[in-house]
């Protein structure tokens, strides 16, 4: 009797360090994770299964949050970022749930409210004021440096990219950038701390990068009412744009007086590329990271000038790509060097990888605009 007592705890003692070690085990991977955020494969989380929301908890629990992968980041730019972060989750719910045409979005109850451009506009400035980072912040809804009260970064945004197309329910996005001190003019994407494209589609990501941190890297927003639902969890890791005929081609119109992009269309369409172009511009630059492969244009002519925004659009989205392992120019140079002397600066662009870039700087450059 004495011996079955003694076996029988003898096994309750092994069953009890084997789960002790199981549990140390996935903390120790955790807390690996959260170190060393950048460290893991970029296909960690990229399996079928995942991908459709299907993530174990195992999984889900050796993943970092947004809050946990910025531990290293500067406490002041983490509270900037953080700002957008929260800005976007409820600009996210906002957009599931307004029904919208293209002036005024419509409640579940029918009533009139602001178009969701704007609701997105208010948003973002109430988290980046709440934040105590931010001394200014520069929306393109309305162009001027505006006083937050904070002091450390300063945030330049576009608060809802091709919300045109929102009453068609295509995917939409925002884009942000945060540069350090308390302006935006006077500077250029080289001096950029963090920037980040937020994508509302079937599912909400933000692919993120920050300085000093290599790659891009994606959030992913969990809704699905489960522990995690409401956290942003990172879901990828974006570090090369290779050659592939993979094509976003914007403003089209301006072929038509644009030699150079006339030919370059033409080349496209005679090597067979696949066009995947949707009028967002933040999936069509999003899908360039995700797939790996590809080129954006939105290219300027005499008579068809550029209206994309370097402050708001051009140089974060440009930042992004560039950590992303892709390239970026205006024409001639890298986004990242333009000047941005005004808010409301524009200019045509590219984004892909080096081949394509060069490829446009080589055939439409700055010679037709």
């Amino acid at each position: 009797m004495q011996l079955l007592i003694v076996l029988s705890l003898i096994t309750l003692a092994n069953a009890f360090n084997s789960l002790k070690i199981k549990k140390l085990s996935t903390n120790y991977l955790s807390n690996y994770l959260i170190n060393n955020p950048t460290n893991y494969p970029s296909n960690y989380l990229t399996s079928k299964s995942n991908t459709q929301l299907k993530m174990s908890d195992q999984v889900l629990a050796a993943t970092p949050t947004i809050e946990e992968w910025l531990g290293v980041v500067d406490p002041e730019l983490k509270k900037s970022i953080m700002a957008m972060f929260r800005a976007v989750k409820e600009i996210a719910y906002k957009i599931r749930t307004a029904s919208c045409d293209k002036m005024a979005c419509f409640n579940e109850f029918g009533d009139e409210q602001l178009a969701i451009d704007i609701l997105a506009n208010n948003v973002i400035f109430q988290n980046l004021k709440a934040s105590g980072a931010v001394a200014t912040a520069s929306s393109e809804e309305t162009p001027t440096e505006d006083p937050m009260g904070g002091k450390g970064y300063s945030v330049a945004f576009d608060p809802l990219d091709g919300s045109s197309v929102i009453d068609t329910n295509f995917a939409v996005g925002t884009i942000w950038g945060i540069w350090p001190g308390d302006r935006l003019i006077g500077i250029s994407g080289r001096q950029l701390k963090s920037a980040g494209i937020a994508v509302y589609g079937p599912r909400t990501t933000i692919t993120l990068a920050v300085d000093n941190m290599p790659h891009a890297h994606e959030f992913l927003l969990i809704d699905d009412f489960s522990a995690y639902h409401g956290q942003w969890l990172k879901t990828n890791e974006f570090s090369k744009i290779e050659e592939g005929k993979l094509l976003a081609p914007g403003n089209l119109r301006a072929t038509q007086d644009n030699a150079g992009y006339a030919e370059l269309f033409n080349y496209w369409v005679q090597e067979k590329y696949q066009l995947r172009y949707t009028g967002g511009m933040v999936p069509d630059v999003n899908q360039l990271m995700v797939k790996g492969k590809g080129v954006f244009v939105n290219v300027a002519s005499k008579n068809t000038k550029s209206k994309l925004r370097v402050l708001y659009e051009v140089a974060p989205i440009g930042y992004i790509i560039e950590k992303a392992g892709g390239f970026s120019s205006e024409g001639e140079k890298s986004v990242l060097d333009i000047p941005i002397e005004f808010t409301e600066q524009v200019s045509q662009v590219a984004y892909g990888s080096k081949g394509e870039v060069q490829r446009f700087e080589t055939l439409v450059g700055r010679k037709y605009i």
